[in-house]
């Protein structure tokens, strides 16, 4: 797998590309006072009362009261000129995410014994699909295959960036016993058929995470050399040994019928604990639901994806906008001073 790319969602803002020409727009409230007080200085102040005593009832006509508003228009239309020249911008910002996952392969063993009742409530098997089921849904930029293992191993899943048919898949797996399939514990095999999954992929980190409960007690490939060959590839094996020590109750079909029986609980810690070693992973313990928990918690922290976030601007000029209604503005502002406002002789 490549980089996983993903675009986030569409953020827009208006922005200034010459901001410094906003402040033009101070000088705009000193342009409507000159004119104003230019005309009322330039006549002396009895000429002032001698024209309110000459146009009487002119100074009531709409018209006459309406002309003094058509400032206002070329006013409005400069305003409108300095906005554009400052050139405002709509910037559409979208954050692009590329994320180098990385691509793991979950071995697990299926072997009768994950049967033991010691996960209370739940037998080994389910509580490690629960862990599963929490890993993946952690993992979601990363390619992730399923390998399932009893006295053989079969591939369940290639690895795929679809989570959704991926825990569909982990609910689907069984004990081999309860499927047909012949017992045992085959850990060089899980090991082998999981790092062929991985051995062909582009990523640079690339992940085995086995679980199992058992001894190695099937197969042609022996667990060590399958690690060794792991670690060539550049992959590493985390291992996760199930189960507590001593006795545990284990469901047993009879011809009486089923029942549960208290037997030893046997695990290879020493060997599992070389394998991790062997391929720079780690090796866990877990005798319980917590500690399932805590070990997903941990791998998850180690094996990071790498995640660049970039964010994408483009700008969209807006002056026209502007610049259109700006125009406009000062055509009326001609055509009613010089039609319905227009000075008598």
């Amino acid at each position: 797998m490549g980089q996983l790319v993903r675009q986030g969602q569409l953020q827009m803002n208006l922005v200034f590309a010459e901001p410094r020409l906003l402040a033009l727009l101070v000088l705009i409230p000193f342009l409507a006072a000159t004119p104003l007080w230019a005309a009322w200085t330039r006549q002396p102040a009895s000429m002032r009362y001698a024209y309110n005593l000459l146009v009487g009832d002119q100074r009531r006509s709409w018209r006459l009261l309406m002309r003094g508003s058509l400032p206002v228009l070329r006013f409005l239309a400069l305003i409108l000129i300095i906005l554009a020249v400052a050139r405002p911008q709509i910037g559409e910002a979208r954050q692009i995410v590329e994320s180098e996952g990385i691509d793991i392969a979950v071995a697990l063993d299926i072997s009768g014994s994950m049967a033991s009742l010691d996960f209370e409530p739940q037998n080994r098997l389910s509580a490690a699909k629960d862990m599963i089921r929490e890993f993946i849904r952690r993992r979601e930029n990363d390619r992730i295959g399923l390998v399932v293992f009893a006295q053989d191993a079969f591939i369940h899943s290639p690895p795929t960036i679809d989570h959704d048919v991926l825990g569909f898949l982990v609910n689907e797996i069984e004990l081999a016993p309860d499927l047909g399939l012949a017992d045992g514990t085959a850990l060089g095999m899980g090991i082998a058929t999981a790092a062929n999954l991985l051995k062909d992929s582009p990523v640079e980190s690339k992940v085995i995470v086995l679980l199992t409960d058992g001894v190695n007690t099937a197969g042609e490939v022996d667990p060590l050399t399958a690690a060794v060959a792991a670690g060539i590839l550049d992959i590493k094996v985390h291992t996760i040994a199930m189960g507590k020590p001593g006795t545990v109750p284990v469901p047993r079909r009879t011809p009486a019928g089923n029942t549960i029986s208290l037997e030893d609980s046997e695990l290879d810690e020493k060997l599992l604990q070389r394998i991790a070693v062997s391929t720079g992973g780690q090796f866990f313990r877990a005798i319980d639901p917590a500690d399932l928990e805590r070990i997903y918690v941990e791998i998850d922290a180690l094996e990071r994806s790498q995640i660049e976030v970039r964010t994408i601007i483009r700008y969209q000029e807006m002056a026209k906008w502007l610049l259109a209604p700006a125009l406009l503005l000062m055509v009326l502002e001609l055509w009613l001073r010089n039609t319905i406002f227009r000075r008598l002789p």
